[in-house]
């Protein structure tokens, strides 16, 4: 059982990772000690995953975990604050902004209970906020332990570019979620595909280093999920929806930097059988960890 967080860490020390981002819930004493000691003993790093609090009566299952997290004593706790991908979950400007503000306000919940913890919550750009958006929230927010759980290809969805997303979020980052896409035209937009670290379309290098610049002591959770590649419909109207003032030239640049550069081959793994689907993903995973190990210096 994989969700159970030491059998997860366990794992993720038998494959040579370097520590594991989970959901740990509320542990117990014995639990808490458990994984904390085996942590220590294999000098492993441990990320959170918790949800933040919807409302003030949710507020306290969400300082029970952050409780049981901090004792832990996890680096940072990872978190969104806005379902789904914008542009498939939303059909207007108006509901998205609901939902933003939705998002800002289970924040600003968050952020005595993780001041009083000095647990670090990392909100994920998570194909929600384009990235002025989200700097915007922090700024509002102005809490030292509210930063970013930095993902390299999410933004890139929402046509902020492969780069610029990295170098803005660096500063507010606390965690990463290191992956590599592919990208290929398609006829309304561009296919993005998880692929195996340094196979894909992305310089991680640069990635890497940009992060680095700014949190020297960063830690990098490998996210690759072996699934078909997702649809990123950019060139119909409904795309817009939402980002109605998102410039021609955002546009241009992301589909000239498809074009340029665009792979040949695709993961398909839906149609693969289930046996065939899981060597896959144990291939993709070793492959990630070596290339981060011999290239990135991770």
């Amino acid at each position: 059982d994989l969700f159970q967080p030491l059998t997860f860490l366990k794992h993720c020390q038998s494959l040579g990772a370097g520590g594991m981002q989970a959901s740990l819930g509320v542990m117990t004493v014995d639990e808490i000690h458990q994984l904390r000691d085996f942590a220590d003993r294999h000098h492993m790093f441990i990320d959170a995953i918790i949800r933040p609090p919807k409302n003030r009566q949710d507020a306290s299952r969400f300082e029970d975990e952050v409780k049981s997290a901090s004792e832990v004593r996890v680096k940072a706790a990872r978190t969104t604050i806005i379902p789904g991908r914008r542009y498939e979950r939303f059909k207007t400007l108006e509901e998205f902004r609901e939902f933003e503000r939705r998002g800002r306000s289970m924040l600003e919940l968050a952020a005595p209970i993780v001041e009083k913890h000095r647990l670090p919550l990392a909100v994920e750009n998570h194909k929600d906020q384009r990235i002025e958006e989200r700097v915007a929230l922090y700024r509002h927010l102005d809490c030292e332990f509210i930063g970013a759980c930095v993902d390299t290809g999410n933004s890139f969805a929402l046509l902020d570019g492969a780069y610029d997303p990295i170098e803005a979020l660096a500063p507010y980052a606390f965690t990463v979620h290191l992956k590599d896409q592919a990208l290929r035209p398609y006829e309304d937009g561009f296919l993005l595909g998880d692929i195996p670290l340094g196979q894909g379309s992305f310089d991680l290098k640069r990635m890497v280093a940009a992060i680095r610049k700014a949190k020297p002591n960063i830690r990098f959770a490998l996210e690759l999920i072996t699934r078909d590649p997702l649809k990123v419909p950019c060139l119909t109207d409904q795309y817009f929806a939402t980002m109605p003032s998102v410039p021609a030239s955002d546009l241009a640049r992301t589909m000239r930097f498809v074009n340029n550069h665009a792979v040949q081959q695709l993961q398909q793994v839906s149609t693969l059988p289930v046996e065939q689907q899981v060597q896959l993903e144990d291939a993709n995973i070793a492959s990630s960890l070596n290339y981060a190990r011999k290239e990135l210096g991770l």
